[in-house]
């Protein structure tokens, strides 16, 4: 008998789910620059930036650390877990103020099917003053 049902497994306690039919995440390059500014500041520009697309978000542009100012993150103890993706860290942003408060987030190990976000910050749009793409 055939199923369409999400592949689980665990991973230490933690249900892994493996994207498929029924909650597809697509990652692909974005197209052109990706800037992230706070309080009149370049937080993170790419033109390698990557485009992640998960059913029933919006889409994220995870930016390279190599492209970022990490000088300008301060890493916060809060923590998620996405069965999709893994653990997750977090970033605030001290120069935004309260507004910037946890405003990124990356996957240090993320599950082999985002392997691609490794290394990468996503920043929330609300958080932040802008995510621009330019073309």
């Amino acid at each position: 008998m055939e199923t369409n049902a999400v592949e689980t497994k665990t991973s230490k306690g933690k249900e892994v789910r493996i994207p498929g039919p029924d909650h597809p995440i697509a990652i692909s390059p974005a197209e052109g620059r990706v800037r992230v500014t706070v309080a009149g500041r370049i937080v993170a520009e790419s033109t390698r930036a990557l485009r992640l697309e998960e059913k029933g978000y919006p889409p994220v542009y995870y930016l390279p650390r190599d492209d970022s100012d990490m000088s300008l993150l301060v890493r916060t103890k809060h923590y998620t877990y996405c069965p999709y993706k893994g653990d997750c860290a977090y970033y605030s942003i001290p120069i935004g103020g309260s507004k910037s408060e946890y405003a990124v987030w990356t996957y240090e190990q993320p599950y082999e099917a985002v392997a691609k976000i490794k290394a990468h910050l996503a920043f929330y749009p609300s958080r932040v003053d802008t995510v621009e793409v330019i073309s």
